[in-house]
């Protein structure tokens, strides 16, 4: 919801503060400089003191700090409350962990890619709220009732329990047997028979494990392509917005002597100023729809291509896409290229989010997505610049600039050394 939100209310702050295209890409930017900073340190924290703690910690901070941010009395208050925010959102990957460290192997492949159906309910409904609050009672009304489903979540955080694999790796194997007796009664069956084994013991958290020799090419790579995947999807989101509301489609690459007429001052300006109309919002809606698109195929790609081959054919598939934007076609064309952007990039997501969890040991875990969600906001704060910014001057430099990153991305993810399809997950190094 958060980069959503970024998308539907920088046009209004445009206006009410006169900001120009830099300034508006700073806000998201300045989001994952938050969120990369926070994810590390979040990650480590996860691994010595537990996921669900850290979990709960986050969604109080987001949701305090996106409280404040609509009372925000200038820009600089602005940015550097959502700044805030961005450190709060860092920690929800905790919740995919807990996730991931409770589903059985047969179903990992399965369960976690249907996450992404709340994503989308999540978007659409800031882009359902956007189109009504926006133009009547003002942004400031949006950032607070989109504050709303966060409060609420807080205050069931009691049904959701600690990662019985963490409390196992820790040696409590008491808090671990509760947890699975309850998820047993809860189910109407009989615990299995045996007894939990407490692994060896082995320190947490530590990010020189990262880089030993059993996982450094693989650190590596991954954090290579979680780079590249939120540069495309953001830059996909960012992307849609903005042509949406600058209308660079085909008309606007028209070069100025075959579309003679006069310029106004207004779309002269830096600080422009073009609020969306109730079609920009439909197309944003019928984009985000695309995020679920290709969710079974995603599913199938992921359970019988394995990860690797099914990431390297999303993001080869996604280089493709950006270079099709290039082509002259109606503002229906367009809306079906960014569909088809939107699936694809949100396959990507689903995969990596996916491969991540399963390849590292559960005592480095969540600093393995912590880091590897870090390196990814350096591709997210990078991508405004490019959407915002470069697309205005360089509409194909932007385009070909966004299909390279891909390519290397597929690149990277054919040739990862770990495939962690049907692999149980593994508790220490």
């Amino acid at each position: 919801m958060e980069i959503m939100l970024i998308a539907v209310v920088s046009p209004l702050i445009r206006c009410e503060w006169q900001l120009q295209d830099w300034q508006v890409a700073l806000v998201t930017t300045m989001v994952f400089f938050g969120y990369m900073v926070f994810s590390i340190v979040l990650g480590l924290l996860a691994d010595r003191y537990g996921r669900w703690k850290i979990l709960l910690f986050s969604f109080l901070w987001g949701a305090y700090f996106s409280l404040l941010t609509s009372f925000a009395p200038s820009y600089i208050w602005f940015v550097f409350l959502r700044t805030m925010v961005g450190g709060g959102v860092s920690g929800h990957a905790q919740g995919l962990i807990i996730k991931t460290e409770f589903l059985p192997t047969k179903y990992r492949g399965y369960m976690l890619p249907l996450s992404q159906v709340f994503w989308l309910a999540g978007s659409l409904l800031i882009i359902g709220l956007a189109s009504v609050v926006n133009p009547t009672i003002g942004w400031r009304w949006l950032i607070r009732i989109a504050s709303i489903p966060g409060i609420i979540l807080i205050m069931v955080f009691k049904f959701i329990p600690e990662s019985a694999r963490y409390n196992v790796s820790t040696g409590n194997n008491a808090a671990a047997l509760a947890t699975l007796q309850r998820i047993a009664k809860m189910n109407r069956t009989a615990m299995p028979e045996g007894v939990l084994q407490e692994p060896p013991k082995e320190r947490r958290g530590r990010f020189k494990d990262l880089l030993h020799p059993k996982y450094l090419r693989t650190t590596l790579q991954i954090w290579i392509i979680w780079l590249g995947i939120a540069f495309a999807y953001y830059g996909v989101i960012l992307a849609s917005a903005e042509l949406l509301e600058r209308d660079l489609g085909c008309t606007s690459r028209t070069p100025l002597s075959e579309n003679p007429g006069p310029v106004s001052e207004e779309s002269r300006s830096p600080c422009y100023c073009r609020p969306f109309g109730p079609s920009a919002y439909w197309t944003m809606i019928i984009s985000t729809v695309g995020e679920i698109a290709l969710n079974p195929l995603n599913i199938l790609g992921i359970n019988f291509l394995g990860r690797r081959l099914s990431l390297c054919i999303t993001m080869g598939c996604t280089a493709l896409f950006f270079l099709l934007l290039n082509i002259c076609t109606s503002s229906a064309g367009m809306t079906g290229f960014l569909f088809m952007l939107r699936a694809l990039v949100s396959a990507n997501f689903n995969t990596i989010y996916i491969y991540t969890a399963e390849v590292y040991p559960t005592t480095m875990r969540a600093l393995g997505m912590g880091t590897s969600g870090s390196l990814c906001r350096v591709g997210a704060m990078v991508a405004p610049f490019i959407s915002q910014v470069l697309m205005s001057a360089s509409f194909l430099g932007a385009l070909c600039l966004f299909s390279s990153v891909c390519v290397v991305c597929a690149i990277s993810a054919f040739t990862l050394p770990i495939e962690t399809k049907g692999r149980a997950l593994q508790q220490v190094k």
